[in-house]
């Protein structure tokens, strides 16, 4: 890799569109806090609501589907403004800096247990407030962090290989900070063991102090080389004039990106029920003790690390499509053997979760490189750079689904007759119903999706051959 930036006087005048080391690790930090939020979330939440807090199941899927509404709606009202934003740091890093303490507070309060009356039905209500307060408080802090740091992928570099690069340290640090939380988790369930209360809270305070830090380095590292590309590409710091409403029209005809939505829905669909109902899944079907959730976490999670890398330079050499199809169809072939798995096979469970980990790898980096490609064709359509509503309107998408998932499953538990933990039972003997649910959760429901998300990549219409013609014509124009 050719190191042209390396130096202070090419931070200033970026002669290559290559980045140096230190600019790539410090945004890859830059998903740290945010990955290790959200594996906590999707992970523990559930099973923290249920089995900790003691909301009933359908509550606690209600309040984490308006959770996942408002953070999916607020993703265009930060994307939109931060387009829009004109200071001295830029258009992103204002939200960033502001944002990060805010973000890491509202994540450690969703780990209290509040207790608001004896009667129960009156507590039931009161925890659904509270935990639906905090998580919109929470999502809306996620969002002005999270989603101006995605938006400098298409603004650090337009070269189309550098850009996968980019996004694969950006994802080695984002699995890299799932591992860790989960690691995190993993110690506290061996030191604290027997009271689960304690355990959840030790893990969001210490989880909400390491999440905010890489923020502050994330735009300490980077801000010189997106200054410096600004002035080389001034149109990546123009405002955007054209109506928000205008904006998603033109959006909704840009084929390539459709397409890409598609791709990231499926590809996510899947990771995020999958990684919801592990932990129903390894206690109450395989009868493991819980240390078990983390370690088969870890198992998905280090392998997708380590294999970032590898994807990344097999997509330079034969694309990103092949790549993908390389990596969904082990994934495939990992959910439907999690689905026939019996108690008893758990060394079988944990080889499924390592081949899970090829496919959960080629999701993180496939769609987030496929995106800043689409954003230059509205370019060369629209004269004008809207990272903001692309970046936002996928994640939107995104987040209704899942929160939809979500809410689905647990409410089907809940109404299967999903049993409640207690000190005195820790792992009881679900029904067959409630069986049913979490094997169909783990294995033919995402499948599905992941079948889909193959058929939207075999006709992806934007190759390498037309992101370059793009960049071309796009380069003529500023001449």
């Amino acid at each position: 890799m050719s190191n042209s930036a390396s130096d202070g006087s090419s931070q200033q005048t970026p002669e290559s569109e290559k980045l140096d080391l230190s600019t790539k690790l410090a945004f890859g930090a830059g998903d740290l806090g945010t990955a290790i939020t959200a594996m906590i979330g999707i992970s523990y939440l559930s099973p923290f609501l249920t089995d900790v807090a003691g909301l009933n199941p359908q509550l606690a899927g209600q309040t984490q589907l308006v959770g996942k509404v408002w953070d999916a709606v607020n993703d265009p009202m930060v994307g939109v403004l931060s387009d829009r934003t004109q200071t001295q740091q830029g258009r992103r890093y204002p939200w960033m800096i502001w944002g990060a303490i805010p973000f890491g507070v509202f994540f450690f309060l969703q780990w209290i247990v509040p207790h608001f009356s004896n009667n129960e039905n009156a507590n039931q209500w009161g925890l659904f407030w509270y935990y639906t307060a905090i998580s919109i408080l929470f999502n809306t802090f996620y969002t002005i962090v999270n989603l101006p740091y995605t938006a400098l992928t298409a603004e650090l570099t337009q070269d189309y290989d550098e850009r996968t690069s980019l996004n694969g340290f950006r994802f080695t640090f984002s699995i890299g900070g799932s591992i860790l939380a989960l690691v995190i988790g993993l110690v506290i369930s061996f030191v604290i063991p027997s009271n689960r209360s304690q355990q959840f809270l030790l893990l969001g305070a210490i989880c909400a102090i390491i999440s905010v830090l890489p923020v502050y380095w994330c735009v300490w590292g980077t801000k010189k080389r997106a200054q410096a590309v600004a002035k080389l590409h001034p149109q990546t710091e123009q405002t955007v004039s054209i109506p928000l409403l205008q904006q998603l029209k033109i959006a909704f005809t840009n084929r390539p990106f459709l397409f890409v939505v598609g791709i990231y829905l499926c590809s996510w669909l899947a990771v995020q029920l999958t990684a919801g109902i592990i932990p129903y899944f390894v206690t109450s079907w395989m009868r493991l003790p819980q240390w078990h959730i983390s370690l088969v976490l870890l198992a998905v999670q280090g392998t997708a690390m380590s294999m970032l890398f590898v994807w990344s330079a097999i997509s330079r050499r034969y694309g990103k499509q092949a790549v993908y199809f390389m990596g969904m169809s082990v994934w495939m072939i990992a959910q439907s053997g999690l689905f026939f798995v019996q108690p008893g096979q758990v060394v079988l469970m944990y080889v499924l979760a390592v081949l899970a980990g090829f496919g959960v790898s080629t999701a993180y980096l496939v769609p987030w490189s496929m995106l800043p490609d689409v954003i230059e064709l509205d370019e060369l359509n629209t004269g004008q750079r809207r990272e903001g509503i692309f970046y936002s309107f996928i994640v939107f998408v995104q987040k209704i689904c899942l929160g939809i998932a979500v809410n689905v499953v647990l409410q089907r538990l809940g109404t299967a007759g999903y049993i409640k933990p207690t000190n005195e039972i820790p792992i009881p003997i679900q029904p067959d119903s409630v069986l049913e649910v979490i094997r169909f959760s783990i294995g033919p429901i995402p499948a599905i999706a992941l079948i889909s998300g193959l058929v939207l990549t075999y006709f992806y219409p934007l190759t390498r051959e037309m992101h370059a013609q793009i960049l071309l014509k796009l380069k003529e124009r500023q001449k």
